[in-house]
Parts: C-alpha cells; sequence; structure tokens
C-alpha cells in the first residue's frame, strides 16, 4: 500500500490544480495527472484507474456546463455514447492484460508524443455560427466507429482524449470549435465515468490519492476558467508542454 506523507498529498493537490488550470485553457490535463501519479511510485495500472477518479469529476462539471448552456443535445449523439461506453469498458479490460514493465515503458513516450500533438494542434472554427448545431445529428456509423476507437483509448491510456474528440468531430462534421468542444467534453466524460466503474471492479483505483487530485482539479479548473480570458491559451501551452515533457523524461531517468 502506498503510504503518502503532507508533502506527497500537497505535490498531487499541485499537480491537480495546475492540471485543471491548463485543462481549461490549453486541454490535456490528463497528461499532467498521469505522470505525476508515476513519479510517486504508483504502478501504470493503478495511475490509469486513479486518474479516472479525478478526470470524471472535471469532465462532469464541464459536460453540465456545455449542456447546461445549449451547445449541444445529448440524445443525438446516443450511437456515439453506447458505442464510447462499449469501448471503454474493452479498453480497460485490454489495459488490465498488459504488462505492468510494458506500461511502465510505453506510457512517457505516448504521453511526450500526445503533449506534442496537443501543444502544436490548433483547432479552427470552420462555421462562425455555433447555436446552428445544436441540433445537429451525426450519422450513427462513423460516430459509433468514432466513439469505439476514441473510447477504447481512454479506457486503455487516456491522455488527449479530449483534444481527439474535438480534432475528430471538426474535421468528420465540420462543426464549429464550440460545439466540437462540448461533444469532446460530453463523449470524455461518459468515457471516463465508464472507465472509472470498470477499474474500481477490477480494484485499480486509490481512492485518497484520486480524491485529493479531484480537488486541485476542481479548483483549478475554476482558477483557470476566470483566467483565461486575461492570460489566454498561448500563454499557458509553453507551460505546459514543458512541465508534461519534464515530468516525462523523469519517468524514464527513473526506469533506467
Amino acid at each position: 500500500m502506498l503510504l503518502l506523507g503532507g508533502h506527497l498529498l500537497f505535490y498531487l493537490a499541485a499537480m491537480g490544480f495546475l492540471a485543471g488550470f491548463v485543462d481549461s485553457i490549453a486541454g490535456g490535463g490528463g497528461l499532467i495527472t498521469t505522470p505525476a501519479l508515476l513519479t510517486i511510485g504508483i504502478t501504470p495500472h493503478l495511475a490509469l484507474g486513479t486518474n479516472k477518479l479525478a478526470a470524471t469529476c472535471g469532465a462532469f462539471n464541464a459536460a453540465r456546463i456545455f449542456i447546461k448552456k445549449d451547445i449541444l443535445r445529448p440524445y443525438l449523439w446516443s450511437a456515439a455514447i453506447l458505442a464510447t461506453a462499449n469501448g471503454a469498458i474493452l479498453g480497460v479490460l485490454v489495459n488490465h492484460l498488459l504488462s505492468t514493465q510494458f506500461l511502465g515503458d510505453i506510457l512517457p513516450f505516448l504521453i511526450i508524443g500526445v503533449a506534442i500533438y496537443v501543444g502544436f494542434y490548433r483547432p479552427k472554427s470552420l462555421v462562425p455560427e455555433p447555436a446552428a448545431f445544436k441540433n445537429y445529428q451525426p450519422p450513427k456509423p462513423s460516430s459509433g466507429l468514432t466513439g469505439l476507437i476514441l473510447g477504447f483509448y481512454d479506457g486503455c491510456f487516456g491522455p488527449g482524449t479530449g483534444s481527439f474528440w474535438t480534432c475528430t468531430v471538426m474535421m468528420l462534421y465540420r462543426l464549429d470549435l464550440l460545439t466540437a468542444s462540448g461533444i469532446a467534453r460530453l463523449m470524455n466524460f461518459i468515457s471516463n465515468i465508464v472507465a472509472l466503474l470498470t477499474f474500481m471492479a477490477l480494484n485499480q483505483v486509490n481512492y485518497r490519492v484520486g480524491l485529493m487530485l479531484a480537488v486541485g482539479l476542481l479548483l483549478g479548473s475554476w482558477v483557470g476558467a476566470n483566467s483565461a480570458i486575461r492570460f489566454g491559451a498561448k500563454f499557458i501551452r509553453p507551460i505546459f508542454l514543458a512541465v508534461v515533457i519534464l515530468m516525462a523524461v523523469n519517468i524514464l531517468w527513473q526506469r533506467l
């Protein structure tokens, strides 16, 4: 059992705060929390499961805001939601079968790769009026396949899933950035909550650590949302990339 002193709890809360802060502005909070968990000695399987506990809290809050503001209608995306849930379950089960050694070796490289993608990807709204797309219903075959693939990725690994959803929705359906972001948050919540329940059934969640991360993440999200207008993503992205890559390099160094 992992014993956490006061300094480690503070470290987790701080990493959760940083993740929530940058996620509300630039996205990619999981790219901070996952290596943070690995850095304190949590095994890869447990780190991914524990991260889902914190990530689910943030994703729920974000999805709730988009739905409350009537940016999207969830029932129109029912095929994608169902496929995402099934993909997430399958992803967690595959993750459970992977060896700890394999996950420990691949995660730092995966985190660095996704961090670079998130850092340099610049989505552009193709249409200026987002309100027109809240009633859009995507084709079930394509949205279902997308949900299955990205749900599987989120369940098996996770970092960067929201950015992948945003990019895919904009490319496939030519929706505006705001609507695509709302859909991404909704799908992220679906895959997170389903993956979390599956990880819990497999006993791969450290609740004390996950809740500490969640507290920091929720506080960071609130501060980040209020700071976004003043500072902007251009200021946050370089800091975000530097933190993620340094943490991934540190994990690699510890494994040598």
